[in-house]
């Protein structure tokens, strides 16, 4: 931002590592004691709590800014590391630049060759094109990282340096921060067969001057051969065909073809492998002679970033205000975690420099060096695997600079990306089906705690004056005001009347909610858009927010503790853009399929059922009752006279009141009959889940997309009115007694079940006999199981079907699962017939103790009661085997509900991560923040799903009519247009007609 406060345009951001004298040079002290507090209570200077590096308790006064505490930010210090030691977090690039930089000249070795003016020509030439690589890298958004493991992947592959010519050895990294070199050393039987093969049994013994002589290499000396001699000998490049060399001497010596086999024929019996541990300074210091110009090829800028600067020498000491101590109640200070691990790592280091200075043994210092790396390394990351985390005497791991920035509670997700915010409120919902569907009701104690901003004008001015002057315990009053000069005033009971009298245009009232303000209303998890929603304001008493049941199925709310969020807009830009685009009304079609996501529920769909099923008859009183609860004003005509000679109206009529006068529909219904609309008109069928209901109601869809959103909502609100009427007058309710059979229906089941038993019996005694037959692709043992399960279903439709038919079409629970309004048969089934059999992964239950599923049951029984199978009804009560049974195929659900909702719920955050910068644009494209192009269309077909039709029965785009737009645009005249078209006929091909056209106007044959 410019001084002026005008947003100034962001050309890029840089990211790279800080120099150590950058550390010193931003740090207020050095740290060099780990102790805090002196005896007095003060902190101690240059300690981790020295007053240069801020203040947090009230009187002290920072001596490096000199504010007091609430006002300094804090200052850094930092601590000189005793040794360097590995930076961490660029653990992985450290290992990629030592495997593709040389050990000896540290320079990037991209080809492989020794030391010659082409090799070295050849390396200059592959920067080249790296550099070549970034370039076009960052041009196209690609990540240029990609370009940094490509070239060290070739640079790995290299023996030789072309530079420098020293052979290069593999580098191994053990986690988190240790490095090996993979060197070749002399073999350890070397020396022993050299001294063998020097003085032979069969011939003279020779001295290493003899044998340096008869070499006459100037590399491979006398000194040389008494180093191979004594095991101190490391090798070079060159050493095994040196050695070669001096097992031929040899034998020329002692006048022997060869000496020794092993010593003369195969590499692998001259060197081996041995890892050489690279120490943070080696790191250092080879990274230290990495040219600027080759570090610039990889992608890294040498001004910002060199290679050393990732071991660590300096470590900066963070601000007291980011490690605040805190005071108990027995007056002790209590340490943030932080300066815990800072406390560890300074005590080592000057452990660290006193064992230095006192010559202590190499291995001791080694291990000090071990474990400032290690505190370091903690202090940055303390959940690194492999790596024993750092802990507080309680066993509770320390929250170290990685824990607070990363993750769900982290600074970015949990701080900065999580907020809490003003001018909202939540409370728990509760219904009310007398309010619109657009609508929310809002107690009057929030409408009078959150406010509106109001802008005030000539218009508006009594009645802001009318809010201010009612206070801000009077509903509708205002709780503040801002003057012009910005200054904001809060209104009080004393003060709202002279404040009113001043109010004029230009002020701000910041006032009540009142009816018709528009608000967002939104439930957690919000899984999907209509998840946060517009609603209009009703304020009303009690203390909850209440909802039309309508809205529940897109908020997946229920009324059982459920809590929802409302937000109230301060401004008219953000109130006009909830208004349109968030209104419920709007998101009524879902863009996952298209269909209606918002319609009748539950009550609404057993009332609509109950009044167009049987298509009832109802006098004019009746009839008159049930439509005052919509909009219709009059009756339609009757439907004709009953035998006493009064006019009647049938439910179907009453219900085509709410249509639209020129709606025609036909589709087959939950109940299965055909549902006939036609010119607005039920002329036949049942109105059930499938006509209104939310998920896929074809009445209310067709509304909605033929119509209007708005016409779609006055429709919805009505049918539940109605619907909610139609119920009052029937009478609906469901109790236990519903659920009951008949005794001889009873039987029916019972014998069902005892003959699919005998069955059972049957098939376990043929598996055992061995008489029975194997299905296709089964052994026996499978067979036997698919079998079981078979008679098992079998029992359980069985009783279905006595149930269904006792119960009849009348009863309540019938009535719902038929409409769709709630349950289904099956639920039916399991409560007054039979439950049937219990299944685990798909399986009878088998496991249990020593080959049996239950104590109640014989070893090794394989009835259709031992594994899982329930005879009772819900209705009839289970036994105690029944209920453990049960228990164990309900346990499955529970786990499987719960697993699944938390893999999805990663998933989708995933999936939002990975498309959050994509955006349809103007032009149809979908790019990224860079413009890049990733569908010329949206969706390759650039279609909404809210906006084409979800009927299996009609094309999702309708050709014909685009042909006669396309043709009633070209030709103004109608002759013209029918020559055009081949007289009346349909045109098969437009193209082709269209050919033939201009051929005919061009003359052509």
């Amino acid at each position: 931002m410019s001084a002026q406060g005008t947003p100034q345009e962001i050309g890029q951001i840089s990211f790279g590592l800080m120099d150590p004298e950058e550390y010193r040079e931003m740090s207020a002290t050095k740290v060099i004691t780990a102790d805090t507090y002196d005896d007095d209570g003060f902190p101690i200077d240059m300690g981790l709590m020295d007053p240069w590096l801020g203040v947090i308790d009230p009187g002290l006064e920072c001596k490096t800014c000199g504010k007091h505490s609430g006002s300094c930010n804090g200052h850094f210090g930092h601590i000189e590391l005793a040794a360097p030691v590995i930076h961490v977090g660029f653990a992985k690039l450290i290992r990629r630049l030592l495997r593709g930089t040389c050990r000896e000249c540290s320079r990037l070795t991209p080809v492989d060759g020794r030391r010659t003016a082409d090799a070295e020509q050849a390396a200059e030439e592959r920067k080249r094109h790296y550099r070549e690589e970034l370039r076009r890298a960052t041009e196209l958004s690609n990540d240029p990282s990609d370009v940094l493991k490509s070239a060290i992947r070739e640079c790995r592959k290299v023996d030789y340096c072309p530079y420098c010519g020293a052979k290069q050895f593999d580098i191994k990294h053990e986690k988190p921060t240790t490095y090996y070199e993979i060197i070749e050393v002399p073999h350890s039987n070397l020396s022993k067969r050299l001294e063998r093969a020097m003085d032979p049994e069969e011939g003279e013994a020779v001295t290493p001057d003899d044998v340096a002589g008869e070499l006459d290499d100037a590399g491979f000396d006398a000194g040389r051969i008494r180093e191979l001699l004594s095991g101190t000998y490391r090798p070079d490049r060159n050493d095994i065909e040196r050695l070669k060399n001096l097992s031929r001497a040899l034998g020329r010596l002692n006048d022997l073809e060869t000496v020794d086999e092993d010593l003369s024929s195969s590499a692998e019996y001259l060197v081996q492998e041995d890892m050489d541990k690279l120490m943070p300074s080696d790191i250092r210091d080879w990274f230290e002679e990495i040219p600027d110009e080759d570090i610039e090829a990889i992608g890294i800028n040498p001004e910002r970033s060199r290679p050393e600067w990732m071991v660590l020498t300096v470590l900066p000491v963070p601000p007291v205000t980011a490690r605040p101590s805190i005071t108990l109640d027995n007056g002790q200070r209590s340490e943030d975690d932080l300066t815990h691990k800072l406390v560890d790592i300074i005590r080592i280091n000057q452990r660290f420099m006193e064992n230095r200075e006192a010559g202590a043994p190499q291995l001791i210092i080694e291990d000090l060096w071990e474990l400032l790396q290690y505190h370091v390394t903690t202090f940055m990351d303390n959940e690194i695997s492999g790596t024993p985390p750092a802990r507080h005497r309680s066993g509770r791991p320390l929250k170290t600079l990685s824990q607070r920035l990363k993750g769900k509670e982290g600074r970015f997700r949990g701080s900065l990306s999580g907020k809490r915010v003003n001018f909202s409120a939540r409370t728990v919902i509760s219904p009310d089906p007398t309010l619109s569907l657009n609508e929310v009701g809002v107690p009057e104690r929030v409408a009078t705690e959150m406010t509106q901003t109001m802008n005030v004008n000539e218009r508006n001015l009594e009645e802001a004056r009318r809010y201010v002057a009612n206070g801000p315990e009077g509903h509708p009053g205002a709780n503040y005001v801002r003057r012009h000069d910005g200054r904001r005033l809060k209104v009080t009971e004393k003060n709202c009347e002279e404040l009113a009298e001043k109010v004029e245009p230009g002020w701000e009232v910041s006032r009540h909610l009142i009816d018709g303000d528009i608000v967002i209303f939104n439930r957690q998890p919000s899984l999907h858009r209509m998840s946060i929603m517009a609603h209009e304001v009703v304020v009303m008493p009690y203390k909850t927010f209440r909802l039309n049941t309508t809205v529940c199925p897109p908020y997946n709310a229920d009324f059982d503790g459920d809590e929802m969020n409302m937000h109230a807009l301060q401004n008219e830009e953000a109130r006009a853009e909830a208004r349109v685009l968030m209104r419920v009304q709007e998101q009524m079609l879902s863009p996952k399929m298209g269909e209606n996501i918002i319609g009748a529920i539950q009550d609404h769909i057993s009332g609509t059922y109950l009044l167009t099923h049987e298509n009832p008859q109802f006098n004019e009183t009746q009839a008159l009752d049930l439509l005052r609860a919509t909009r219709t004003d009059e009756l339609p005509d009757p439907d004709g006279v009953d035998d006493d000679g009064r006019a009647f109206w049938t439910g179907r009529t009453l219900f085509s009141e709410l249509l639209p006068d020129d709606l025609d529909l036909e589709f087959t219904s939950s109940a299965g009959d055909t549902v006939v609309i036609e010119d607005g008109q039920l002329l036949s069928g049942t109105i059930d889940e499938d006509a209104v209901g939310a998920f896929g109601g074809e009445v209310v869809d067709t509304v909605a997309k033929a119509y209007s959103k708005t016409r779609a909502r006055i429709l919805i609100n009505e049918v539940a009115a109605l619907a909610m009427r139609s119920i009052m007058h029937f009478g609906f309710s469901i109790g236990i007694d519903d659920e009951s059979i008949p005794p001889e229906a009873q039987e029916r089941i019972d014998e069902a079940i005892d003959n699919a038993n005998d069955r059972v019996g049957e098939l376990i005694a043929a598996y055992e006999a061995g008489e029975l037959e194997p299905l296709p692709g089964r052994d026996l043992s499978e067979t036997l199981e698919m079998r079981i399960q078979q008679q098992q279903g079998r029992v359980r439709d069985t009783a279905g079907e006595v149930a269904e038919e006792y119960l009849g079409e009348d009863n309540p629970a019938v009535v719902m699962a038929q409409s769709g309004a709630r349950g289904s048969m099956l639920n039916l089934t399991q409560m007054a017939g039979c439950i049937g059999g219990q299944y685990v992964r798909g399986e009878r239950i088998h496991r249990g103790y020593e080959n049996r599923t239950l104590s109640h049951f014989e070893e090794g029984d394989l009835t259709a009661e031992a594994h899982g199978f329930v005879e009772h009804s819900y209705r009839s009560g289970l036994d105690p085997k029944e209920f453990f049974f049960h228990a164990m195929g309900g346990r499955e659900g529970l786990v499987d509900t719960a697993v699944r909702t938390s893999k999805s719920g990663y998933l989708q955050r995933r999936l939002i991560n990975a498309l959050s910068e994509l955006e349809a644009q103007y032009d149809g494209t979908v790019r990224d923040t860079t413009d890049n192009v990733v569908q010329f269309e949206f969706g390759e077909d650039g279609t909404s799903p809210v906006e084409v039709s979800s009927s299996v029965d009609e094309s999702a785009v309708d050709v014909e009519e685009i042909a006669d737009r396309v043709v009633d645009a070209e030709f103004d005249d109608d002759e013209e247009k029918t020559r055009f078209l081949g007289g009346e006929r349909e045109p098969l091909n437009l193209s082709e007609h269209a050919d033939d056209w201009w051929m005919e106007a061009a003359g052509g044959d």
